[in-house]
């Protein structure tokens, strides 16, 4: 292949890859094109462009996906070559081909390569032929029509694309036509192919996947294996590089099984190999990715090599540069995929405005997001990636945990807590756990929380914090103590709210100045009257608290905690976790006009199903809806049995957050 410098390349992207991406074209002197829909007109990633062109639109259909408009946006800028990153157009023979059909260069795979690899029943065959350990697949008919004698449990899955969508698995006979057509119908919307194949779902194995890179002239290098097991919805939450607890056996096998794939079809550029391994060590080839995946980085966190720089070589002709015994491994590192879901809630995805993003240690953090930043549910929820690298995975899982511990995020819904809550626990760090994993563990979803001690000097470092905003905001009386009366009398009282958990909790407290930095704190509940109408005694804990400077001492034990403010909230982090608060008015308000008896979007979506009419019975956990957000489908369903006396939205309408959808008649009253 003759060499072509790339002086100028357009990233056909979005987000953490886009500025990833920049990063090794920056490196290497690459002048670098960006792009934007509407939605994306105020990002993160445009501040790494030289150039950005808009694509106009909201939708990725409208925008990222434009074929013409990226290939009309690389010529008209003078690039070179187009970087499809991972997801959008990474997967695209039609892209590919059109990238190189105006003389530009493609840095991924040949369109012949991503056809065939990326249909992912001609990946299986291309397996056998090759000689890579797989599992028979039945293929399902255009029509979608059910194929018969199909052993349970099964796995329905999308034959093109990736990232866990369009993907059901299936465990009785009765539930395969709703899994084909639900799983066609969201490989359509994601990928734009509904073609959908059954193959057998293998309980308890590991997710492991090979990284290799091919210079399309013959020679393959593998980069060693990940363990993505920890998986939520076929999603990965946590990678990890080298995988432990794997034979040397098997180890070999699945690198061989890797690099005799690439081989036999030539491969060109980055891509990952999928298997399962099974507790008998048993290896099932999985699928090929074919572009750069999401998780790389712990890859090059334990070889040292820039694999973004390695893709330029391959498409620019210099090729890998280097030979398999060159490549070694070093350290352990793992990555926490960062999302906006709320894992005790069914990982319900959540949308707004980041109000402050910060991951404090020795961590590399890659994210497209920003105080400011609005996540909606155009695209997927993924933040932030967190790698962290040590030299043992005791010491990796540590600083990581550390981590996200001290990690501040505001204006959504994250699943930090969740990631320390795995980090931590006992199963998840003897290693080797497989996929199915958070359903055994359903704890770790509701996340660790800082214990009573620390929840309290979170308390006590907010009501400070108000204190100190309150007598600064004061122009006349500021001077004065808090609190400051004639004569003696009671501290001051304030309910706050804790709401960083499953459910608020309230907490009452009073406090009084002693002078200087010390106070007075009770906590707990403040005395009532009895039937007499006498006080009761006042039996609360009496704490002395001394400020110093941003550190608070409790009794004579002292932290450090962080202390943010937005509005009338407030976020607290520090080394035992983060808490959330609110004051709670004193007078309470209540709204005479109650809300319409039925469930209410989760989030913003579309509607893409409805399976109800005006007049129906439904059942219990009956599904009366389906809406699309972020990628994926969520399922609407009754919350007790019901008469359906009013359908509120059609398949195509948009819906907001906390739109009633359907109208029911529950116990025999509308309510």
């Amino acid at each position: 292949m003759a060499n072509r410098q790339i002086r100028r390349l357009l990233i056909a992207n979005r987000g953490e890859i886009a500025i990833r991406i920049a990063r090794t074209a920056r490196d290497r002197g690459i002048s670098c094109v960006g792009v934007y829909s509407d939605a994306d007109s105020t990002s993160l990633h445009l501040d790494s462009m030289d150039v950005a062109v808009a694509l106009g639109g909201e939708t990725a259909a409208e925008s990222y996906l434009r074929i013409d408009a990226i290939v009309e946006a690389a010529v008209a800028n003078g690039c070179d070559a187009v970087h499809p990153g991972y997801g959008f157009l990474a997967e695209n023979a039609e892209a590919a081909r059109a990238v190189e059909a105006v003389g530009l260069m493609w840095v991924g795979p040949t369109a012949e390569q991503i056809e065939l690899l990326g249909d992912k029943v001609a990946a299986k065959r291309a397996a056998e032929e090759a000689g890579v350990p797989t599992t028979p697949i039945i293929e399902v008919a255009t029509d979608g029509s059910t194929p018969a004698d199909v052993s349970m449990p099964a796995l329905v899955k999308a034959a093109a694309g990736g990232g866990g969508r369009g993907m059901r698995i299936v465990r009785e006979g009765d539930d395969l036509a709703a899994a084909i057509e639900s799983a066609s119908r969201e490989a359509a919307a994601a990928f734009g192919d509904a073609t959908v194949f059954i193959e057998p779902y293998i309980e308890q194995g590991r997710h492991i996947e090979v990284q290799i890179v091919g210079d399309g002239e013959g020679e393959v290098l593998h980069f060693g294996e990940r363990d993505c097991s920890v998986q939520r919805r076929n999603q990965k939450v946590i990678e990890e590089a080298p995988a432990i607890s794997l034979p040397d056996e098997v180890r070999a096998a699945l690198h061989d099984g890797a690099t005799r794939l690439a081989r036999h079809v030539n491969y060109r550029g980055a891509g990952t190999v999928e298997f399962l391994v099974g507790n008998d060590g048993r290896i099932t080839f999985l699928e090929v990715n074919t572009r750069l995946q999401v998780e790389h980085p712990v890859t090059e966190a334990v070889t040292g090599i820039d694999l973004v720089g390695l893709q330029f070589d391959v498409a620019s002709g210099i090729g890998l540069g280097m030979t398999q015994e060159a490549i070694s491994l070093c350290g352990h590192a793992i990555e926490l995929r960062l999302v906006a879901e709320d894992p005790s809630s069914g990982w319900m995805p959540s949308t707004g405005v980041i109000t402050a993003f910060d991951v404090p240690g020795n961590v590399r953090v890659d994210s497209g997001i920003r105080p400011g930043s609005v996540v909606t549910t155009n695209y997927d929820s993924l933040l932030a990636k967190i790698i962290v690298t040590g030299a043992d995975r005791q010491t990796a899982l540590a600083i990581a945990a550390d981590a996200m511990r001290r990690a501040d995020i505001g204006g959504v819904r994250t699943n930090v807590d969740s990631l320390v809550a795995i980090l931590t626990d006992d199963v998840f760090v003897e290693g080797g756990v497989d996929t199915g994993y958070l359903d055994r563990q359903p704890h770790v979803l509701q996340g660790v929380r800082p214990e009573t001690a620390d929840i309290d000097a979170h308390l006590v470092a907010v009501v400070l914090d108000r204190v100190a905003a309150n007598r600064s905001a004061d122009q006349r009386w500021g001077f004065a103590p808090s609190g400051w009366r004639n004569l003696s009398t009671r501290g001051q009282r304030i309910t706050m709210v804790e709401s960083g958990g499953d459910a608020p909790v309230e907490y009452e407290v009073e406090y009084r100045s002693l002078g200087g930095d010390t106070w007075e704190f009770l906590l707990g509940l403040w005395p009532k009257a009895d039937d007499d109408g006498a006080l009761n005694p006042d039996d609360r804990p009496r704490s002395v608290v001394r400020r110093y400077g941003d550190a608070i001492e409790i009794d004579g034990r002292r932290t450090s905690p962080t202390v943010s403010r937005l509005g009338e909230a407030w976020r607290v982090s520090g080394w035992s976790g983060r808490t959330e608060w609110h004051e709670l008015p004193r007078f309470a308000e209540y709204d005479a006009d109650l809300a319409g008896s039925g469930p209410v979007a989760p989030l913003p979506g579309t509607v893409i199903d409805v399976r109800v009419s005006d007049g129906d019975l439904v059942e219990v956990d009956q599904v009366l809806m389906v809406i699309e957000a972020m990628k994926m489908e969520h399922q609407i369903t009754t919350p007790s049995a019901a008469t359906v006396t009013a359908v509120r939205f059609s398949v195509g309408d948009r819906v907001g957050m906390g739109d009633l959808l359907v109208e029911l008649e529950i116990g025999g009253q509308d309510s």
